[in-house]
């Protein structure tokens, strides 16, 4: 079998020679190292950029200085400081506003500038993008569009150099990081089934969770082939 696309989910721990620096020696035959070199090549170049290049320099030194010591809001403020960014914005669900305003005060007690958008802001209505009443999680009166490129949009004219993501919805995430001029990190991914822990459907997808699987799922995972070890 031949494999030309890169498959490191298939990838098992014993094997990982990427961390050892063994790719080529010791990779899969769908290891990126060997499908699409000139991709990683490509990738590479980008650090050409200054400010890229710092964020990659700052972002191993909080996993180093603080690993499985920090919590990943002391992370986070770690790397704001030695990215010397002044000016913090907070994208959060409606939901989580009380969070938000522990977050804010804690990057305040920093010395950061805070500026926090929450998701219903404007207060637009679902139907102003097509959905119908029984569309909307309670039918039958006013319920307010999640509005993230709004979101980004403040947190953009605020002048915030870096993003912090509070529980937005699957999608509406997507939109806020992409409409986001700052860079941007994820503080909590929601999940209202799992107390906002997502990995959770992961670790129970053979029990619990089963649910999670499509109509094709395999009766066992795919195991590594001989080829390319």
């Amino acid at each position: 079998m031949r494999y030309e696309k890169p498959g490191c989910a298939y990838c098992p721990p014993a094997v990982q020679a990427c961390r050892q620096g063994e790719s080529e020696k010791r990779g899969p035959g769908f290891c990126p190292s060997k499908v699409d070199q000139d991709a990683i090549d490509a990738a590479w170049k980008k650090y050409d950029d200054p400010f890229i290049f710092r964020v990659a320099q700052e972002s191993a030194r909080v996993e180093s200085e603080g690993y499985c010591q920090w919590t990943r809001v002391e992370e986070i403020c770690a790397f704001a400081k030695n990215m010397e960014f002044t000016k913090i914005g907070i994208a959060t669900c409606i939901s989580f506003v009380e969070l938000a305003r522990t977050l804010s005060a804690i990057l305040e007690s920093h010395g950061f500038e805070v500026t926090s958008a929450a998701c219903k802001n404007g207060g637009v209505p679902k139907e102003i993008i097509g959905l119908k009443d029984e569309e909307k999680i309670r039918p039958g009166g006013h319920e307010s569009l999640c509005n993230p490129i709004s979101q980004a949009e403040l947190l953009n004219r605020a002048g915030c150099e870096f993003n912090i993501v509070l529980g937005l919805c699957v999608g509406h995430d997507s939109q806020f990081y992409r409409f986001s001029e700052g860079l941007v990190t994820t503080l909590v991914a929601k999940d209202r089934v799992l107390a906002h822990n997502p990995i959770g459907a992961l670790h129970l997808a053979d029990s619990y969770f089963s649910r999670v699987w499509g109509p094709n799922r395999p009766e066992e995972m795919p195991k590594l082939p001989a080829e390319g070890r």
